[in-house]
């Protein structure tokens, strides 16, 4: 990976952190009132570990999830140095 550095106000550089939160505000947040802070929190917690991350099929992923994406990156990696 490559950290970005650009220029400050870079929309670009947001756009997959702005996309993940739209998901997330329109799937957990809008429209559900919760009772409590605390419950709030673990809502969150359920939706980006166990199913945006784990679950959630991304298409710029391959219509994987970042997990199997992950998973499938870093078995490319030991076959690569298998190989070699």
């Amino acid at each position: 990976m490559t950290c970005s550095m650009s220029r400050k106000g870079n929309c670009w550089d947001n756009a997959p952190t702005e996309s993940g939160f739209n998901s997330f505000k329109n799937e957990r947040v809008h429209g559900i009132a919760y009772a409590s802070h605390a419950d709030m929190r673990a809502a969150s917690f359920e939706y980006i570990e166990v199913f945006y991350n784990r679950k959630r099929l991304h298409s710029t992923l391959g219509y994987r999830s970042p997990v199997q994406f992950l998973e499938h990156w870093v078995s490319q990696q030991t076959q690569e140095k298998l190989v070699a």
